[in-house]
């Protein structure tokens, strides 16, 4: 017992000292991500080859937004990141990547710009990052990861932890099951959300659509800091 409390103690000394490494992410990345403009976010899976529909639906969004003045911020990886990060040069728009140190499957893609891109120890500093410079959200098929995000920003938007932004799914085929599991279980069966609450995202299967959609919400709403 003696020899477990003692590593105990160690691992918790060790963690107090982790705190000055996570400040740091947090400044640099504060420093640099301040001096870009109104940025839009595109998640989706690494695992997406370029060849792909959903690689090009996100090439073509990133591109589009970007000749629209927006900057992009992606994961700074491979696949639908990678997309992303491609689009915004092709349309001389500001490429993000906020790359995370992976033991598989995350390398920096060649398209964010060299001053654009932050590297990160944490998850969670990178997911603060992610949301307070986004003004809207696009979400492309993905995994795991892809989900955290999804709901990581639908929750703060849900409790008004941050403004109100334009949220879109690509792809109804891939999200359609989602979308009806939390209808008909999430809302109908366990009352965990109300039904106001499916506003706050929307369903496109092209890029003008997405476009269409963050153009139109920015009619009627200004661009405001997250937090």
């Amino acid at each position: 017992m003696n020899k477990v409390r003692k590593d105990w103690n160690e691992i918790k000394t060790n963690d107090s000292w982790a705190i000055f490494k996570i400040m740091s992410e947090f400044v640099e990345a504060y420093e640099k991500m301040a001096k870009i403009g109104p940025c839009i976010s595109i998640f989706g899976s690494a695992r997406t080859k370029d060849h792909d529909e959903y690689y090009k639906i996100g090439t073509e969004i990133a591109q589009k937004l970007s000749q629209k003045g927006y900057g992009i911020i992606t994961g700074g990886g491979p696949g639908i990141m990678e997309a992303g990060n491609k689009g915004a040069q092709a349309g001389g728009g500001q490429s993000v990547g906020l790359n995370i140190d992976l033991p598989f499957e995350q390398n920096c893609n060649p398209f964010i710009d060299p001053q654009h891109n932050l590297q990160f120890d944490y998850f969670f500093v990178r997911k603060v990052i992610f949301v307070k410079y986004s003004q809207g959200f696009i979400i492309l098929p993905g995994g795991f990861g892809t989900l955290d995000e999804l709901f990581e920003a639908l929750t703060l938007m849900q409790t008004k932890k941050i403004n109100r932004r334009p949220f879109v799914l690509v792809g109804s085929d891939y999200w359609s099951g989602l979308i009806e599991w939390i209808k008909r279980t999430m809302l109908e069966k366990e009352n965990n959300i109300n039904e106001k609450d499916l506003e706050l995202f929307t369903v496109v299967d092209d890029a003008d659509e997405a476009i269409e959609f963050i153009d139109d919400f920015f009619k009627i709403h200004s661009f405001t800091p997250n937090f």
